[in-house]
């Protein structure tokens, strides 16, 4: 397994892994049963995913008023995308034990052990704080169980949309995402429910086939994501759909492409044909965010909004001209008015980043830039296509 912290006291880990084991699931197998419909309608062109959230959630901001205004954005995007394209919008938030990152270095630039999330170590620069704590995954699942309340608290009272709200993370530390499986027998054949998520991704940092991240994955009945970089070939992805779905499932795979917008119009339409020859009835989703990034003069990572939405549009691009469906989109985004990402209507230069820095991890769309891009998207959904009538997912 990459990417995997190492615990000082193996058996202090082992101790807080039981105590996750007895503790109360995240989400409910019923509200991730219903989860599987819905992709699966996305997979046929009669829905469109969104997905989207912070990159990295943290302890400190983990409160009621912060995930209310990501909520109220990512909601916000889904009604400006349902009117204009008259298909359901299926909506996942980033949200609810977003708690781990992936990183490329194990050391720092200071010589001092990477951030990797609250759920692992804490962002300040000693030692002792960077330093991996099992204890962390507790107070990760507590805050993910109160994420989950106050989407119902919203959706019977300030928020109704919220209600059709479902969460997300990627499922990176797997000593926390082996602590909560019950056995499903619903499907073809038994498999492993997890009660920490309704969907679960793998990354492109730890989607190594013969992996343990993809062979968990395998074992699981939530539906699942992939993400896939610009390395990926046509022949990986394939192996990727006949790991993952075994029974030819419609939506019980997401192959999130993250390929940059220079590369996207080359690199994905054969992986795109390879797939749709196959059979396969896979959720395309395109996460426009991560091959975008780049260091600004100052030293913020930042990234463009003309690029990120250069990369939808060349996502549309390729499955209009392939014939298949554009099922979605996966962002990072905060309703906070943060100044992580350049350009949209206000016009956020590389000057203005320090102002309202705040990301734990990658830059994210603040409110308005989402909003915008949710026009942009449901533009592109639109053009030259007569807006589908599709009924409402029951």
């Amino acid at each position: 397994a990459a990417q995997q912290p190492r615990w000082p006291d193996p058996r202090r880990a082992a101790d807080v892994a039981d105590l996750l084991h007895r503790a109360a699931p995240v989400v409910t197998a019923t509200r991730t049963a219903r989860l599987r419909e819905e992709l699966a309608a996305v997979a046929r062109g009669e829905a469109f995913l969104l997905q989207g959230g912070d990159c990295a959630e943290s302890f400190t901001e983990n409160t009621d008023a912060h995930k209310t205004a990501n909520l109220r954005t990512l909601v916000d995007m889904a009604g400006v995308l349902a009117r204009r394209t008259g298909l359901p919008v299926v909506k996942i938030a980033r949200m609810a034990g977003q708690y781990a990152k992936p990183r490329s270095r194990d050391v720092d630039a200071h010589g001092l052990p990477s951030y990797r999330g609250d759920l692992v170590n804490s962002a300040e620069p000693t030692l002792a704080a960077r330093t991996p704590d099992p204890a962390r995954m507790l107070r990760a699942h507590a805050d993910a169980a109160d994420a989950t309340a106050l989407i119902r608290r919203l959706g019977d009272g300030a928020l109704p949309e919220a209600r059709e709200v479902f969460v997300s993370h990627e499922a990176l530390i797997l000593d926390y995402e082996r602590s909560s499986l019950t056995v499903d027998d619903s499907g073809p054949e038994p498999r492993l429910a997890s009660g920490l998520g309704h969907f679960l991704w793998i990354g492109e940092r730890t989607r190594q086939l013969d992996g343990a991240h993809v062979a968990f994955a395998a074992l699981l009945a939530n539906p699942v994501g992939l993400k896939i970089g610009p390395g990926t070939t046509p022949e990986e992805a394939l192996a990727y759909v006949r790991r993952l779905d075994p029974h030819v499932e419609p939506g019980r795979l997401t192959l999130i492409s993250r390929m940059g917008h220079t590369r996207i119009r080359d690199v994905l339409p054969p992986i795109v044909e390879k797939v749709a020859a196959s059979g396969h009835e896979v959720v395309w989703q395109c996460d426009p965010m991560h091959a975008n990034t780049y260091t600004a003069a100052g030293g913020f990572k930042t990234r463009k909004v003309d690029e990120i939405a250069d990369e939808i549009a060349g996502f549309f691009e390729v499955h209009r001209r392939i014939g298949t469906h554009p099922g979605g989109i996966h962002l990072e985004l905060t309703g906070d008015p943060v100044t992580e990402c350049v350009g949209g209507a206000a016009g956020t230069a590389e000057a203005d980043l320090p102002a309202r820095y705040r990301t734990a991890c990658d830059p994210r769309l603040n409110g308005d830039q989402a909003r915008e891009l949710a026009r942009t998207v449901a533009a592109l959904a639109t053009d030259g296509v007569e807006p589908r009538k599709a009924a409402v997912l029951r």
